[in-house]
């Protein structure tokens, strides 16, 4: 593998790793409002599903080598992807202002579908992706049986974080022998 090829992988899990740290922590912050604030945390999982697009694309585009014909599919692909998921919490929306969910409930509701939207664009974009929608998923369960799982959710973030430098680790090892 020539230097110039592993200088642009190594610089890309930087890019990546930095993205699913990020993301992870916008989404411990938006656990923690969602529970002192049902309310506010409806609008802020509003808010993260456009980030998470904006973050898949900005993958996707690293991924691409920057080529305009794959970086029109790209971003095709994800703006359907991610348009038909804000189309579903639109839905979540509408059934919450009939009265037939509470407002903590909707709340729930978007961070699963955020997870199913992160989990099966991780398929696309990179499996650090779909930790982080494991990890919405495992956080919306854990917050309705727990009733100290930020701590929880944290420590699963953490290890997450470590687990994927761990892998990448590994893997530049096993790639050098």
């Amino acid at each position: 593998m020539s230097e110039d090829i592993l200088i642009a992988e190594k610089r890309r899990f930087h890019i990546e790793e930095a993205i699913l740290v990020l993301l992870l922590i916008l989404s411990l912050v938006g656990i923690g409002i969602m529970d002192f604030s049902p309310a506010d945390g409806y609008g802020y999982w509003l808010i993260m599903m456009l980030l998470f697009g904006l973050f898949a694309m900005i993958i996707g585009w690293i991924q691409s080598k920057h080529r305009a014909d794959d970086f029109k599919i790209i971003l095709r692909e994800q703006s359907m992807h991610w348009a038909t998921s804000l189309l579903v919490v639109g839905g979540a929306f509408l059934i919450h202002q009939s009265g037939r969910i509470a407002e903590e409930d909707a709340g729930l509701i978007i961070l699963l579908i955020l997870s199913l939207s992160t989990i099966l664009d991780g398929l696309r974009v990179g499996w650090r992706f779909s930790l982080v929608g494991l990890f919405l998923g495992v956080a919306a369960v854990v917050s309705v049986y727990t009733p100290h799982f930020l701590w929880i959710e944290l420590g699963i973030a953490v290890l997450i974080v470590a687990v994927t430098i761990a892998w990448e680790l590994w893997m530049e090892r096993k790639a050098q022998i």
